[in-house]
């Protein structure tokens, strides 16, 4: 005969795992409906061909997303990643010779060079950041925007409103051209979400930065440094979209402004619709890689059934609105689960 306190104990395992799963569920399911969709509706999509366009189209939103992942996972957020790509991609245009019809007032350095001060620019974005956030106390929202502000106003500054075609031999190899017919990009973003997954789950860091999204009171009693947690975060954000924005120039064959500026709903969506906890501590590089692919074969798969571009847009922010909802659903599932006596 079955209790009341066994029934109770079925009903809070049964909201137990839905907290818990809801979020990796979803966005599986989500692509597989899409992926099916898309696959009956149009005979090109469904091949080897599409499939890796749709891994080069989502590879350069990939390195960024991974920063972002590990800021979203301290509970943070950075609204600065896509301009710092933009104001990244135009620097390293900037340390480069441009053809004489550019007219912009550039510094030409040697290749390796150009590319050194480049990364150490993503990396006083990233510095700038951390500082405003770990040590004056600026909320991460409030920052990231100041930050986001100052990196077009870079932008700006070296272009003023020209269009650079010329990068150094390694961006370019690296952002335009292929090997055995998977352009680089892929690959780069491929190393960096291996990378990136190692550190989230086989290192004391990546321990630390879960400790640090889910309970901040309690990693700090536990020992944790949380500044230098979330600092390190935000300078891992910086340094991925830095590297996306000199890849990016290349693989798109020019720079200018504005030009990454859809990169950050795209970015954030991913990391989102992928299952990650907006409220920190839950999800992971898995969860962003399936976020890509939701975005990726969407994307794709609207141009293959040539569907109005505006209606396209609207079905995007409908598909990130219901993962925002599923998000805050599975956070409400586990503050309201079953309590112990």
């Amino acid at each position: 005969m079955t209790s009341t306190d066994d029934i109770g104990r079925q009903d809070g395992g049964v909201r137990r795992f839905l907290a818990d799963q809801l979020r990796n569920i979803a966005p599986v399911f989500t692509l597989l409906v899409l992926v099916a969709f898309f696959a009956f509706a149009s005979p090109s999509f469904f091949t080897v061909a599409n499939a890796m366009n749709i891994a080069s189209q989502v590879s350069i939103t990939g390195i960024i997303a991974v920063g972002l992942t590990f800021v979203i996972l301290t509970a943070e957020i950075d609204l600065s990643v896509a301009a710092i790509a933009n104001a990244i991609g135009i620097t390293v245009a900037f340390f480069t010779l441009q053809p004489d019809y550019v007219n912009i007032a550039n510094v030409p350095l040697p290749g390796v060079i150009a590319v050194v001060l480049t990364l150490l620019s993503c990396f006083a974005f990233g510095c700038l950041t951390a500082f405003g956030v770990t040590r004056i106390g600026i909320p991460s929202f409030i920052m990231t925007l100041a930050v986001m502000q100052i990196a077009n106003g870079v932008s700006a500054l070296l272009v003023r409103g020209q269009i650079a075609y010329n990068f150094p031999d390694i961006v370019h190899y690296l952002g335009a051209t292929s090997i055995f017919g998977i352009r680089w990009t892929i690959i780069v973003c491929l190393i960096f979400l291996g990378v990136a997954h190692f550190v989230l789950t086989y290192t004391r860091f990546g321990r630390y930065v879960y400790m640090v999204g889910g309970n901040r009171e309690a990693a700090e009693y536990s020992g944790v440094n949380v500044r230098a947690i979330i600092a390190a975060v935000m300078i891992i954000s910086a340094m991925c979209s830095g590297v996306a924005g000199m890849l990016g120039v290349a693989y798109f064959g020019s720079a200018q402004q504005n030009q990454f500026d859809t990169f950050l709903l795209d970015a954030i969506a991913a990391v989102v619709v992928g299952g990650t906890s907006l409220f920190g501590g839950r999800g992971g590089i898995g969860n962003t890689i399936v976020g890509l692919l939701v975005l990726g074969v969407l994307n794709n798969g609207l141009d293959h059934v040539q569907i109005d571009s505006f209606l396209k847009i609207l079905i995007r922010g409908l598909i990130l609105l219901i993962a925002l909802i599923v998000n805050v659903y599975a956070q409400v599932l586990r503050e309201t689960g079953p309590q112990t006596d």
